[in-house]
């Protein structure tokens, strides 16, 4: 069973982080917007080998972080209807998540997630680049921040650094890295996410301009089978998006919730 953790009670929201991080990065996301709107239970999972979830061997693919996901929506939220938000690596188990019950999965909302390209080597990304770098702030820092948050960060500020070391870098310090390397050797699901019928629900894919983890290009293609998603690409937003443009995060995301809830 995948540790977890619940905010707020009504319609089920399930959280899913990306590669290392754990739930924190997706509560640090997901609360401010739900600060003046009640009706939503916000369920943060850790995917197994990150956060407090264990990874025993018999997780060694995506295809097992997969039926652990199903398996955690059968025992959490059962049969009832739930939004799904997932970011990064999450996007991509997400999307399956959506795939294996499209009629379930009310609406669907990614965050920087990985595209048609799983794998880093055939990803279509930028070269990192920092639009607006702190030269003071990056040289007080230590070593090993220097270079978790050098990497992707676009935006260099004490503001988000603070939400690093509260959203990420948690996560960082707690993952099993034997078992993520066991799982990163098949990382690649059996059953491409986009293989079935096309999802009709209410999707918002976020991108980052600068995203060099990523990219922007190959979520792009996702559109054909999503065709009630809303898509945007986000100048001076790397990976970490959400925390380089909270406002048109916020803003968009309050738009995708509206979208669900008048349907």
């Amino acid at each position: 069973m995948l540790s977890y953790t619940v905010r707020g009670s009504g319609l089920p929201i399930l959280a899913v982080h990306g590669w290392t991080p754990d739930h924190r990065l997706m509560l640090g996301c997901l609360e401010p917007l739900f600060a003046d709107r009640p009706g939503y239970r916000r369920v943060y999972p850790d995917l197994p080998g990150m956060g407090r979830s264990a990874a025993p061997e018999s997780i060694a693919s995506s295809d097992d972080v997969h039926a652990a996901l199903l398996e955690f929506v059968d025992t959490t939220i059962g049969q009832e209807p739930f939004l799904l938000v997932g970011e990064s690596y999450g996007g991509y188990q997400a999307r399956a998540l959506t795939r294996a019950r499209p009629d379930q999965v009310r609406g669907l909302a990614l965050i920087c997630p990985i595209g048609t390209a799983v794998e880093h080597a055939y990803r279509r990304r930028p070269e990192h680049v920092v639009l607006r770098p702190d030269p003071e702030l990056m040289a007080g820092l230590d070593e090993r921040t220097a270079a978790d948050y050098g990497e992707l960060a676009v935006v260099q500020s004490a503001e988000t650094l603070r939400r690093f070391h509260e959203d990420v870098q948690p996560g960082l310090d707690l993952a099993d890295e034997t078992a993520m390397a066991r799982i990163r050797q098949r990382w690649t699901l059996s059953e491409n996410p986009e293989s079935g019928p096309a999802y009709t629900g209410p999707t918002l894919i976020l991108t980052g301009r600068q995203d060099d983890s990523v990219g922007y290009e190959d979520q792009y293609d996702l559109l054909p089978h999503y065709p009630r998603a809303t898509f945007a690409v986000l100048d001076v937003a790397g990976h970490n998006l959400q925390i380089e443009q909270p406002v048109l995060f916020g803003a968009l995301m309050h738009e995708w919730l509206d979208r669900v809830a008048a349907e």
